[in-house]
């Protein structure tokens, strides 16, 4: 079975939202490990100043995702990721089509992991790079499932 979607275009606002959350889901214990190390030296001197320094830098920690990810729809090499794409979704690939001649195959084992929300799939291809695809998207509540169960088969989410 293939999955054609209709045409969809990320928004630049999801895409900074969806990357910022993964980052910190995967390692924002970087910056959560930092505060605490910073914070324990409020016990060699006693002072407020220690607590706002964690806090101060678990914001820059943040921030510097924030302008990473702000930065990338902002590149030209970053354009690619928002521009209007349809789908074909079978087991062996993803097609992202431009218009009808034009597409770029993408073979799921590039694909680190993805994530089910509550009315989207999110596919992540790396750091920077995902596929959003929303349920409106989808013709069928069948090819929803379908893709659900290609996702549970590969592994890149958990039963």
């Amino acid at each position: 079975m293939i999955i054609k979607t209709k045409n969809y275009k990320l928004e630049k606002k999801v895409y900074i939202n969806l990357a910022l959350k993964n980052i910190l889901k995967r390692q924002g214990w970087i910056a959560i490990l930092g505060a605490l190390l910073i914070i324990s030296g409020y016990f060699w001197i006693a002072s407020y100043w220690w607590i706002f320094a964690a806090l101060l830098g678990l914001a820059l920690y943040v921030l510097f995702w924030w302008l990473q990810f702000f930065g990338v729809t902002q590149l030209e090499q970053g354009k690619m990721l928002f521009e209007k794409f349809s789908y074909e979704i079978s087991s062996q690939q993803i097609l992202m089509k431009l218009n009808p001649r034009e597409g770029m195959p993408l073979k799921w084992d590039q694909i680190q992991r993805a994530a089910v929300g509550k009315d989207y799939f999110v596919l992540f291809v790396n750091k920077a790079q995902l596929i959003y695809l929303p349920f409106k998207i989808f013709n069928t509540e069948n090819e929803r499932k379908f893709l659900a169960s290609i996702l549970r088969t590969k592994g890149l989410v958990k039963q």
